[in-house]
């Protein structure tokens, strides 16, 4: 039985002991958070010990550990529990600074390191990718991602989050370069306050919209936004030569009524967690197998850098009112 660690028991790290704790194939055997009352609470909750980061990454029982810390410490724990032998999946993205994941990637090495982008492990997204993979379209020619958040979460988020392209559009950057076989070639980005005036205050968009274009010409777009009355807005479309796939948002019921008046439908689930919450769980079950049977990791820290150069790319394209070329160096 594979003993494991949780590294941050926010709110996400919460969201992760939930499926540490669902499945076989491991144990949870300490929580740590720099709030010791967090981590306490949380592991008095799952059955598992609180203890210190460092106590954790010097036991030699334990193999892997899930890093769901504030982002800026990402990249240290990274290296620190690979300098201890230890299995490592990581909550996106790998750092705030571009440089900072390079060098953490260069020292990394070879070692069993997987970036958390789960949206990869949804069902509706994976099965497309398998549809797309397998030739049901053709060739892609023609990528769209819209992913729109219910509400934005507090403008004291947003100043410590990186920005929007880092924070948010990252699970984007991620899918389009997954679903497209690699990163794209430049990046032209556009963004605006136009949800709450405070996040542009804050130096930040709420409200984006990014061209992504390959070398062969495949172009992708992505728009993002801070605010969707409606629900929690998950779509994903590829135009391929042959025909169109699509990644419809999931509902919250199946229900639809259709009268003389019109045809009526639920809305889209409102919350992350709930869209999310299997993708998670199957996540983690892929971490534990390349773990336990030595395959290669699912999405690797190679993947997760790449996702983090695109972000690099569209915010400064964004300050800078330019496209941007994705460049050997920026990719490790």
């Amino acid at each position: 039985m594979l003993q494991v660690a949780l590294l941050g028991a926010g709110r996400i790290g919460r969201v992760h002991a939930l499926s540490m704790t669902a499945g076989a194939g491991c144990r949870l055997v300490a929580v740590a958070d720099r709030d010791e009352g967090a981590a306490r609470d949380l592991a008095q909750a799952i059955g598992a010990e609180a203890r210190g980061i460092d106590a954790i990454l010097a036991d030699p029982a334990i193999g892997a550990v899930l890093i769901a810390t504030s982002t800026d410490t990402h990249s240290d724990l990274i290296r620190r529990a690979v300098a201890a032998g230890k299995a490592v999946l990581c909550e996106k993205p790998v750092d705030l600074s571009l440089d900072r994941a390079l060098e953490t990637l260069r020292l990394a090495g070879d070692a069993p390191v997987m970036i958390g982008f789960n949206r990869r492990f949804d069902p509706n997204f994976a099965a497309l990718k398998a549809a797309f993979d397998a030739g049901h379209v053709g060739r892609g020619e023609m990528l769209a991602i819209t992913s729109h958040d219910p509400g934005p979460p507090p403008v004291d988020y947003i100043r410590v989050s990186g920005g929007l392209f880092r924070d948010m559009m990252i699970h984007d950057f991620d899918m389009a370069c997954w679903l497209f076989g690699g990163p794209p070639a430049r990046i032209t980005a556009h963004g605006s306050a136009l949800v709450d005036p405070a996040i542009g205050q804050a130096g930040d968009v709420d409200s984006a919209a990014v061209t992504m274009v390959w070398a062969d010409g495949r172009i992708a777009t992505i728009r993002n936004s801070r605010r969707a009355a409606y629900g929690y807005d998950q779509r994903v479309e590829i135009l391929g030569a042959e025909g169109l796939l699509q990644a419809e948002n999931v509902a919250e019921n199946t229900v639809r009524l259709s009268t003389a008046a019109g045809v009526v439908a639920a809305k889209p689930l409102h919350f992350f967690l709930e869209r999310y919450m299997r993708a998670y769980q199957v996540e983690w079950a892929a971490f534990l197998d390349a773990v336990t049977q030595g395959g290669p990791m699912p999405v690797t820290l190679r993947e997760g850098v790449a996702a983090l150069a695109c972000a690099e790319a569209a915010t400064r394209s964004l300050a800078q009112g330019v496209t941007i070329e994705i460049t050997p160096d920026m990719l490790g």
